[in-house]
């Protein structure tokens, strides 16, 4: 294996870590947005308001996207056992 072939499977696999995370992370910090500015709006000042919200948005976003970060990462992992085989 080349030092290029390696890198292009760390490239790959940086790539997948974002695109499966970006979702999660995106939907967090506009809750976590929203939810401060309602706390500003309000002087409601409940460290439990921010991250109940968060909990559920998050647990749904993987109730949804479940099946599609499963998949990638399961296409992945195949691409690498194809190539470790084929050392």
């Amino acid at each position: 294996m080349t030092q290029g072939e390696t890198l292009t499977i760390f490239k790959d696999a940086l790539w997948l870590i974002l695109k499966l995370s970006a979702p999660i992370l995106v939907v967090s910090i506009l809750i976590g947005l929203i939810i401060s500015i309602f706390q500003a709006a309000t002087q409601i000042h409940e460290q439990t308001l921010t991250f109940v919200p968060k909990i559920i948005v998050i647990a749904i976003i993987l109730i949804v996207a479940g099946s599609w970060m499963l998949s990638n990462l399961t296409e992945y992992f195949t691409y690498l056992m194809t190539l470790m085989a084929g050392l």
